[in-house]
């Protein structure tokens, strides 16, 4: 597996630096956010995040008025396990620096497989917030060195809630929660899971 930094020019396929919004008084409030010592936390919508003025402002300039939801993933992780993606891009940003193991959705085959061996790994530092387009894979966050992370998730309002409805037959089958498709490894995901990674659960260290 490939590492890169979020400025190096192999992101723009998958990403971008996000500069019109300050995202700083977020991550502020982000560091107040439980980290548990073991595995990961998610909470998709957060009260306190959400009333911060610059959630308005995301909302406004960067999700064009479509309402949003303001959330976090929060622990300890070095494993890939699985991959996802969206119809919409998503906002990340960390009190610490953090990694990204970010695919391609073009990859994935018709029978709704892909190879870990096509990631690449991408490093985001402290405070610096990154627009993952709807076209790349993604799954949680991963650290270094026994430091956890907790990292800002900013999605359409809705996202990764769960569904009303059955969903069963190609890319339908991998629809796991509201606008989220997941792609698990065998080595990462509960039983039950849709499975779709093929070769090694990569780890970040």
């Amino acid at each position: 597996m490939k590492f890169y930094e979020v400025t190096d020019p192999e992101f723009r396929d998958y990403g971008r630096i996000m500069t019109e919004v300050d995202v700083a008084p977020m991550i502020e409030a982000l560091k107040k956010t439980p980290c548990p010592e073991d595995g990961t936390i998610y909470v998709a919508g957060d009260p306190e995040l959400e009333k911060l003025p610059v959630a308005a402002e995301i909302q406004s300039k960067l999700y064009g008025e479509l309402p949003i939801e303001v959330g976090y993933c929060n622990g300890h992780n070095t494993k890939l396990n699985a991959l996802e993606y969206h119809r919409s891009s998503e906002i990340n940003a960390g009190t610490g620096d953090f990694y990204l193991i970010l695919g391609r959705q073009q990859d994935i085959t018709k029978d709704f497989t892909y190879d870990t061996a096509k990631c690449v790994a991408f490093h985001v530092p402290a405070g610096v917030a990154v627009e993952v387009y709807a076209t790349t894979l993604h799954y949680a966050p991963c650290n270094k060195g026994g430091k956890g992370f907790q990292v800002l998730v900013v999605l359409p309002k809705g996202t990764n809630t769960d569904l009303k409805d059955g969903h069963k037959d190609g890319e339908d089958g991998h629809l796991t929660a509201v606008n989220k498709w997941l792609l698990g490894h065998p080595e990462g995901v509960d039983a039950g899971s849709p499975l779709g990674l093929t070769g090694e659960n990569l780890s970040i260290e």
